[in-house]
C-alpha cells in the first residue's frame, strides 16, 4: 500500500500535464483531490461532452444562498486533469478538502464575533460613533513561492513557478522537488500559522486514512503544493481528531456552474488566480510552440481589426522572440518575450494595441458550458429555458441587442429582461436606443458566473422569472415608505408586463398620494408617472388608471404650490425651479386641457403673490408668456413693476433670474423688455450693482454663446431703445451709452466704457 503526493499549483498546463503523466505511470487505484466533499456526486458529470471547462463548482448555502464560494476548473487545471483521468478509467475519485459545512459555519461565527466585538467597543467608548471611518488595511497575501523566487534572482513569484514548472517539458522529478521545497519553507516558516490551514490539513489527512482502511492499495493524492508536507508526515490519528472535534455545521448545496477566463485572473480578484488564463489555454493545447502559432494568432486578430499585418513581421517577430529567449537563457520564448516582440515589430513600438491582444488572447473571452440536465434550482432552469427560447446567448464578452418593440420576439425579450432587472440579476444593462420614439431599445448584455449566486438567491420568490418578479416587487412595494420609492417600482415594473403587480403598486401610490402633503414629494414623483403612459402604445399596456391618478396628484399639486411657494428660503427656491421645470415639460407631454388648465391656472397666483419667492414669480410669469396665455401689454406691465426702482433691487434680480431662466431668447425678440432691463440697470447705484453683480452673471451665464453675443450686438446697435425712446432721450443720451458697457460685462465681455461707446 502506497500514497503518492501531488503537490502543484491550482491553474497551470505543465502542472496539469505533469499530473496527468504521473497518473499514467502509476495507474492509481483511488484519487483524492484538494476540493469540498460535498461535490461528490457532481463528479460524475466529468465526461459529458456538454461539461465544458471552465466551469466551477458552485456551493452556497441555502437559507443564505449570497453565503457562497466557486471552486473553478479550467481545461489545464491539475484537479481537473486527475477527475478526468479517474472518469475515463472508472476508479473512484473524491475530493478531500475541509468540508464547507465546516468552513462556512466558522465564518459565520467569525463574522458575528466581528460584529460583538464592533459595537461592545462603540459602547464602550461612545466617541467612536461620531468618529469618521477609518477603512481597514487588507490583509497582507502570504505567498511563499515568491521567497523561493527571491531566492533565485526573480522579482516575481509568478514567473519563477511558470519557467521552473509550467513551461519546462521534462519534469521526471517535478513532485519530489516540489515536496523538497515546501519542507524548506514550512520548517524556515514554522512561526507563520494558519489556524484555518491546520484545520484543512487535518482532515486532508483523516481522507487519506479513510482510503487506507479502504485497502485501495495505490493511493495518488493532488493538493496545493503549500500542502504536501504536512500530508506526508502525518501525525497520530489521534491529534486530527482532536483538531477536529465539535466543529460547526450548516447546510451546504452544491451545482456546476459556467465560468470564464476572466474569472480566473487575478483581474477579477481570484485569490488563487492566474495572470493570463488565455495564454495557458494555448501552452496546454501547443506545448512545443516556439511562438508562430501564438504570433500568427496576433496577427489574424490585428487583421480582423483592419490593422495591416504580413507573414514577413510574424517571421521577425518569431526570430525576436526566440533571440531575447536565448539571451535570457529560457529554453523557448515565454509571454514576455513574445509580448515584446510583438510590440517591437507588429506594433512598430506603439503600447495601444497590447491592450487589445490582453483582453483577447492573454485573458482571452471564453466561457464553459454545464449539461441542462445538471440539478439547479427551478428559476436558475427557467432562466436557461427562455434564454434559448429568445435566442440570447450568455456570452462572456458583451453584445448589444437593438430591440425594435413592434417585433414579436423583441418585445419578449424586453419584458424578460426587465423582469430579470427587477430580480436585480444585472445580466442586461439598458442604453439609450439611437433614433426617435418609444418602441426601441438598446441593451448590452454580458455573462458574469456570480449572477448564478443571484439567481439562487432569488428562487425563494418563485420557480419562474413572472412569479418571482411579481411576488419580489410586491414585497419591496409592501415595505417602502416613500411615494418615490413606490413609483420607481411601478416604472420598472410597466416594462415588465405584470398586471397584478402592476395594479397594486399603481393603488398603493394612489393611496400614498393621497395621504401625502409634501407638494415636493408629489411633483419629483410626477415625471416618472407621465413617463410611464408612453407604453401604452408600444407595449398594449392601459394607462388609464396611471392616468388617473396623475389626473388626482396633478389636482393635489396646483391646490398646494402656490402656498409653498411662500416665505421660501433662497436655496429652497432653486431646488423648486427645478421642480417646476421638470412639472411644466411634464404637464406639456400628457398634452391634456383640463390638466393644462389647472397649471395654469396656479401659475397665475404665484406670478400674483406678491409674498412668493421672486424666483419662482418670476418663472412662473415666464411659463406663461411662453405659453401665450400672457398678452404681451400684461408681460410689458408684469415685467415693469416687478423690476420698479422702488423695490428691493436683490427681489428684483432674483425674479429676472427666474424670468430669464434657461433661456434668452425674449429679450432678442421684445425690444420693450430689454429697454426696461437696461434703464433697471442703470438706475442702480454702484454699492447695489457691485453687491448684485454674481447674481446677474449667474443669470446671463445660462445663455448660450450665441445668445449672449446677440444680445450684446443688440445693445450695442441700440435696437432695443424704441423710437419714442429715441425721441425723449435725444442723440446725446450719455446716461444711455454708459449704461451699455455695463448690461456687456453682464454677458461676459470685457470692453472698457471707451471701447464700447467708440464703437
Amino acid at each position: 500500500m502506497a500514497t503518492h503526493i501531488m503537490g502543484i499549483r491550482h491553474h497551470g498546463p505543465g502542472s496539469a500535464r505533469n499530473v496527468r503523466a504521473r497518473l499514467e505511470e502509476l495507474k492509481p487505484d483511488i484519487i483524492l483531490v484538494e476540493g469540498p466533499p460535498e461535490a461528490d456526486s457532481l463528479l460524475e458529470w466529468v465526461g459529458n461532452e456538454q461539461l465544458q471547462p471552465p466551469i466551477a463548482i458552485l456551493a452556497y448555502e441555502p437559507d443564505a444562498p449570497h453565503h457562497s464560494a466557486f471552486y473553478p476548473f479550467a481545461a489545464y487545471s491539475p484537479e481537473w486533469q486527475a477527475i478526468s483521468y479517474a472518469r475515463e478509467h472508472r476508479i473512484p475519485v473524491r475530493f478531500m478538502d475541509l468540508p464547507l459545512i465546516h468552513v462556512f459555519a466558522l465564518d459565520k461565527e467569525k463574522q458575528q464575533a466581528a460584529a460583538e466585538t464592533d459595537q461592545t467597543t462603540a459602547e464602550t467608548d461612545p466617541t467612536l460613533n461620531n468618529a469618521a471611518a477609518v477603512p481597514e488595511e487588507a490583509p497582507e497575501t502570504f505567498d511563499p513561492i515568491a521567497l523561493l523566487a527571491t531566492a533565485d534572482g526573480y522579482t516575481d513569484g509568478e514567473a519563477w513557478w511558470d519557467h521552473m514548472f509550467e513551461y519546462r517539458q521534462q519534469n521526471e522529478q517535478v513532485f519530489e522537488a516540489i515536496m523538497e521545497a515546501m519542507q524548506t519553507l514550512r520548517q524556515e516558516l514554522a512561526a507563520h500559522k494558519d489556524e484555518r490551514n491546520e484545520l484543512r490539513e487535518a482532515w486532508m489527512r483523516k481522507m487519506i486514512r479513510q482510503a487506507e482502511k479502504e485497502m485501495y492499495p495505490e493511493i495518488a493524492v493532488i493538493c496545493g503544493a503549500w500542502h504536501a508536507p504536512a500530508l506526508q508526515d502525518m501525525p497520530a490519528a489521534k491529534v486530527d481528531n482532536e483538531l477536529l472535534k465539535g466543529l460547526p455545521k450548516v447546510k451546504v448545496a452544491c451545482s456546476w456552474t459556467p465560468w470564464t477566463f476572466h474569472r480566473l485572473s487575478f483581474q477579477s480578484g481570484y485569490r488563487a488566480g492566474i495572470k493570463s488564463p488565455g495564454w495557458y489555454q494555448h501552452k496546454w493545447e501547443h506545448p512545443t510552440d516556439d511562438g508562430t502559432r501564438w504570433l500568427t494568432n496576433v496577427a489574424r486578430l490585428f487583421r480582423e481589426k483592419q490593422m495591416d499585418i504580413s507573414t514577413a513581421h510574424v517571421l521577425e517577430a518569431v526570430r525576436l522572440s526566440n533571440a531575447l529567449a536565448a539571451m535570457r537563457q529560457l529554453p523557448a520564448p515565454a509571454l514576455d518575450e513574445l509580448n515584446e516582440a510583438t510590440i517591437a515589430i507588429l506594433c512598430n513600438g506603439d503600447t495601444i494595441p497590447m491592450q487589445l491582444i490582453e483582453k483577447e488572447l492573454i485573458i482571452s473571452n471564453r466561457i464553459g458550458s454545464v449539461p441542462e440536465d445538471v440539478p439547479k434550482a427551478p428559476l436558475q432552469a427557467d432562466i436557461e429555458k427562455q434564454q434559448k427560447k429568445l435566442r440570447l446567448q450568455a456570452t462572456a464578452d458583451f453584445k448589444d441587442y437593438q430591440l425594435d418593440l413592434r417585433q414579436p420576439n423583441d418585445l419578449q425579450r424586453s419584458i424578460f429582461l426587465h423582469r430579470l432587472h427587477l430580480l436585480d440579476i444585472n445580466w442586461g444593462e439598458q442604453h439609450r436606443a439611437d433614433g426617435k420614439g418609444t418602441f426601441r431599445e438598446q441593451w448590452r448584455l454580458q455573462w458574469a458566473p456570480e449572477l448564478a449566486v443571484d439567481i439562487i438567491d432569488k428562487s425563494c420568490w418563485g420557480n419562474t422569472v413572472a412569479t418571482a418578479a411579481a411576488s419580489y416587487v410586491t414585497d419591496m412595494a409592501t415595505r417602502s415608505n416613500t411615494i418615490r420609492e413606490v413609483c420607481r417600482l411601478l416604472e420598472d415594473t410597466i416594462p415588465a408586463e405584470l398586471p397584478e403587480a402592476t395594479d397594486m403598486l399603481i393603488n398603493r401610490v394612489n393611496n400614498m398620494a393621497a395621504a401625502s402633503s409634501d407638494v415636493l414629494q408629489l411633483i419629483e414623483v410626477l415625471p416618472p408617472l407621465v413617463a410611464i403612459t408612453r407604453y401604452g402604445n408600444v407595449r398594449k399596456t392601459d394607462a388609464g388608471m396611471v392616468l388617473a391618478i396623475l389626473e388626482s396628484m396633478i389636482t393635489r399639486i396646483c391646490i398646494q404650490l402656490p402656498p409653498a411657494c411662500t416665505g421660501v428660503a433662497e436655496d429652497a427656491a432653486s431646488v423648486m425651479l427645478d421642480q417646476l421645470y421638470n412639472m411644466n415639460d411634464a404637464i406639456q407631454t400628457l398634452q391634456q386641457e383640463e390638466i393644462t388648465a389647472s397649471w395654469q391656472h396656479a401659475l397665475h397666483i404665484i406670478c400674483r403673490n406678491t409674498h412668493a419667492a421672486r424666483s419662482l414669480a418670476g418663472y412662473a410669469t415666464r411659463l406663461l408668456s411662453d405659453a401665450r396665455v400672457l398678452g404681451n401689454e400684461e408681460l410689458v406691465t408684469t415685467f415693469s413693476v416687478a423690476m420698479s426702482v422702488g423695490n428691493n433691487p436683490a427681489d428684483a434680480a432674483a425674479w429676472l433670474e427666474g424670468f430669464l431662466r434657461g433661456s434668452g431668447s425674449l429679450l432678442l425678440v421684445d425690444n420693450t423688455l430689454l429697454h426696461l432691463l437696461q434703464n433697471w440697470v442703470n438706475d442702480l447705484g454702484d454699492d447695489i450693482f457691485i453687491q448684485l453683480l454674481p447674481l446677474l452673471r449667474r443669470t446671463f451665464a445660462a445663455f448660450s454663446s450665441p445668445e449672449r453675443r446677440q444680445i450684446g450686438e443688440k445693445i450695442k446697435k441700440g435696437d432695443n431703445v424704441s423710437t419714442s425712446n429715441k425721441a425723449l432721450a435725444g442723440t446725446e443720451d450719455t446716461r444711455g451709452q454708459l449704461g451699455i458697457p455695463v448690461i456687456m460685462q453682464l454677458l461676459g465681455y470685457g470692453q472698457t466704457v471707451n471701447q464700447v461707446i467708440h464703437e
